[in-house]
Order: C-alpha cells, then sequence, then structure tokens
C-alpha cells in the first residue's frame, strides 16, 4: 500500500490524466474513432529522442560536455542563463519538445553535484518556459504552430512578425527571471573530474545521425515510421541498455491526454460553449482552453469554430504558459525532476521542493506580461 502511495505522489500527472481518461470514456463510449486520438507520430518521436538521448550519456557524451561548460561558463547563474537561452533559440527549429528532451537531462547532469537543488529547480522551470516561449515564434517551432500555419494558410513573413513582439518580450522575461530567482554569482567548484572520458566517434557519429534523422521527421521531411523502425533497430544493435532509460510514464500520460482530449471534443455542451465564446474572444478563449485541455488539441479544437487563423496562433502560444499540461512538453520536465526528486529523497538528501507550486506562479506571471502585451497591441 506504501509502495502504490510512493508511486501516486511521485507519478501524478500519470495517475490524474489516467482517472480523467478513464471517468471521459462513460461520456463518449469506446468506439473506433478512439483510434484518431492518439498522435502516434508524436509518441514515436518523443520515444527515439529519449533513446538517443540515453545513448548519448551512455558514451560519456554530457560528462565531456560538463567539463567544457565549466571551463567556459563558472557561475551557477551562468550556467543557468546559457541553459536558458539554448532552450529558447533551439526550441525555434527543434521544437519545444525536442529541446527540453535534449537539455533537461544535460542540466540535471551538470547542476545536480553541486547541491542547489532550488536553484536546480528554478533553472528546470525557466528552461522550461523558454522552450515554451521560443517555440512561438516559427511555424516549425512547436506543433500548433505547424498545424495552425497549415490550416490557415498563413505567408511565413506574416507569421514571423506576428509573433516577433511577444518573442523580444518573452526573451527579456527569461533573462530577468534568471537573475531573479538563480541568485548568487559565486564560482562553482570544480566537478573533480576531469576528462577521461573517451567518446567512440563510431557511435557519436551514428547516434548524430539518428539525431539529425528525427529532426528531419519533426519538420516532416521523413515519415515517423521510418524513423523509428531505423532509431530502434539501431539502439537494438548499439544500446540496448537505452531502452531501461526511456520515460514510458511520460509516454502512458500522453495516451492518457489524447484519449481525455478526444473525448472532450465529442461532447456538445462542451464544444458548443466553445463555439460561442471563440467567436467573440478567440484569444482568450485559446488561452483558457490551453490550460484545460493543452494548446495543441485547444488549436485543433478551436480551429473548427473560427476563421482567425492569427487570434489563435496567438492564443494557443500565450496559452502554453499557465498550468502544466498548458503546453504538453512542460510534462517532459516535470517527468524528469519527478525523478530527480525521488532520487534525492531516497538519498535523504537536500530540501523538497513545491515544483508545481513554484512552476505554476512563475508561468501565470510570465502568462500575465505577455497577455497584456497582447491587450497593449490589439488596441493599437
Amino acid at each position: 500500500m506504501q509502495g502504490l502511495i510512493r508511486s501516486i505522489k511521485s507519478n501524478a500527472i500519470l495517475y490524474i490524466s489516467g482517472l480523467l481518461a478513464v471517468i471521459s470514456c462513460f461520456f463518449v463510449h469506446p468506439d473506433k474513432a478512439y483510434f484518431g486520438y492518439i498522435n502516434f507520430r508524436v509518441l514515436a518521436i518523443l520515444f527515439c529522442l529519449m533513446l538517443i538521448v540515453a545513448a548519448l550519456g551512455h558514451i560519456g557524451t554530457f560528462d565531456i560536455l560538463t567539463n567544457k561548460l565549466l571551463t567556459r561558463v563558472r557561475s551557477y547563474r551562468g550556467i543557468s542563463l546559457l541553459l536558458s537561452l539554448l532552450a529558447f533559440f533551439l526550441s525555434m527549429f527543434l521544437t519545444n519538445d525536442v529541446s527540453l528532451v535534449t537539455l533537461v537531462p544535460f542540466a540535471i547532469m551538470v547542476l545536480a553535484p553541486f547541491g542547489e537543488n532550488r536553484k536546480l529547480m528554478f533553472t528546470l522551470i525557466i528552461m522550461t518556459v523558454a522552450a515554451n516561449l521560443g517555440s512561438m515564434l516559427t511555424p516549425i517551432g512547436n506543433p500548433q504552430n505547424l498545424y495552425l500555419y497549415d490550416h490557415y494558410k498563413v505567408p511565413i513573413a506574416d507569421f514571423l512578425m506576428l509573433m516577433l513582439p511577444y518573442s523580444a518580450l518573452a526573451l527579456a522575461s527569461v533573462v530577468i527571471l534568471t537573475f531573479v530567482l538563480v541568485r548568487g554569482s559565486a564560482e562553482l567548484p570544480h566537478s573533480g573530474r576531469g576528462e577521461q572520458t573517451r567518446l567512440s566517434a563510431v557511435r557519436l557519429i551514428i547516434y548524430f545521425v539518428l539525431f539529425v534523422l528525427n529532426i528531419l521527421t519533426v519538420v516532416g521531411f521523413v515519415h515517423y515510421l521510418i524513423s523509428l523502425a531505423v532509431t530502434v533497430t539501431v539502439m537494438l544493435i548499439m544500446d540496448r541498455k537505452a531502452f531501461r532509460k526511456a520515460d514510458y510514464n511520460l509516454l502512458l500520460t500522453f495516451i492518457f491526454f489524447f484519449v481525455l482530449i478526444g473525448n472532450i471534443g465529442r461532447i456538445d455542451v462542451i464544444t458548443n460553449a466553445l463555439s460561442g465564446l471563440v467567436t467573440k474572444y478567440p484569444v482568450p478563449a485559446a488561452v483558457l482552453s490551453s490550460q484545460i485541455i493543452s494548446n495543441v488539441p485547444a488549436a485543433m479544437l478551436l480551429s473548427a469554430f473560427t476563421d482567425d487563423g492569427k487570434s489563435l496562433i496567438i492564443g494557443t502560444n500565450l496559452g502554453g504558459l499557465g498550468t502544466l499540461i498548458a503546453s504538453m512538453a512542460s510534462l517532459i520536465t516535470y517527468r524528469f525532476h519527478a525523478a530527480f526528486a525521488k532520487e534525492q529523497a531516497d538519498r535523504a538528501e537536500g530540501k523538497k521542493e513545491n515544483y508545481l507550486l513554484h512552476f505554476t506562479v512563475i508561468n501565470v506571471i510570465v502568462l500575465v506580461i505577455l497577455f497584456a502585451l497582447y491587450l497593449i497591441l490589439s488596441r493599437g
């Protein structure tokens, strides 16, 4: 019983999403349409990237990068800012999901040994905010942008100019958050690890090729089944231990949310209410809907009720801030931090921090700031 309680505490989002998905099935009985709920492409890409990141860790890639990083940026705040800026800019081209899957494990590996768990928590939260905000500038930055860009046939120049003011303010917010929350500029102590690990050039090249293959899948040049088959086959040959590192709870959480969101879209009372709201207030409707069902399904659902694509682009991008499920990419960081926090608790190391509370407060503050900018621009 105690084991179950611990499991629920450490995987709260998984159990909550599963419960809600089951409850929704009583309102929309299971049928063939359920198979259309699940975005297998997203799951496949996420799974492949988990395998690649795990394999890169096994050959010592992150250890060497850690040493390289610490020789150039020595303060905790400096590393935190660097990681957040990387998340911000990489997400414009690699998507917010990919950026966080790639950078969050690295951030934990770099910063965890120094025992500043509170600063690490804030760094991970800021990185998540940065990835969600950086991704809003480009059509390929996140799934909802890609969908809305294609659905409304928005010219690329118009898309960039539409989101540029929000991206500029978002960048400033990320920098300010880092300086306010990651306090102290004292230099980090040496880790004591020399660059003794020698990377296998062959493995590194193979994993890099796999990474590029999956990025090409993200932008639509390669079918996800091809990249899945290639990645799994290579990993079975090169590093079977990588499969143990994949976060299957996260993948299952995504599936539960897909079922929940799919069922919500088939409940007339909810869809009718959304129809009236989005017609009058498209941006607030997109922001609020994203808090409940996340911004990707919100974009898909609300696009059926309005021709105002630009408002949905703004609303669903700003709506990625707020609750943990406002952007599914945020679940990635949450799961990594939860695993880290559990490991610390098992070792009785450090003070337990309330990640969800801090995450929500920080996200709401940034959301209010960016929404205020929308109000100013919409009146101008």
